[in-house]
């Protein structure tokens, strides 16, 4: 079976992670692989289906325009991926790429945001994880 290519977005509300100095609850977690069998969609507990070999790609977007949101780390246990950013060509804009290397069950991960002009670190509390 073709390896898929499964793209995880994050829509972060920045002014709400500002005020509260905390991500939980201004992170939404959406995927494209819902049809076969991702869970908790919208949520910051997004559990992502993969199979070996799916290529991984994690991208963000501000809920306000104007904010500034990247994302400058994926934590995850290195023996079923290993996270690199990448840029887009011809532009400034970066995702996050990874191969599932090994069947999984439930491997739980954080991402690591920078957020607003200050490029404030925000890790997340709540774990989405990649489920088998």
């Amino acid at each position: 079976m073709k390896p898929k290519e499964i793209i995880i977005m994050s829509l972060v509300d920045v002014v709400g992670a500002l005020a509260s100095d905390n991500i939980k609850g201004n992170l939404y977690l959406f995927d494209n692989n819902k049809s076969d069998g991702s869970l908790d969609e919208g949520t910051g507990v997004l559990k992502t289906k993969v199979k070996t070999g799916d290529v991984l790609i994690w991208t963000i977007m501000s809920m306000e325009p104007e904010s500034y949101a990247a994302i400058s780390n994926i934590t995850i246990d290195p023996e079923v991926c290993s996270p690199v950013t990448e840029m887009y060509p011809d532009s400034d804009v970066s995702y996050w790429q990874a191969t599932v290397l090994k069947e999984v069950t439930s491997v739980p991960y954080k991402i690591t945001f920078e957020v607003g002009v200050k490029k404030q670190q925000v890790e997340t509390r709540e774990t989405p994880s990649l489920i088998g």
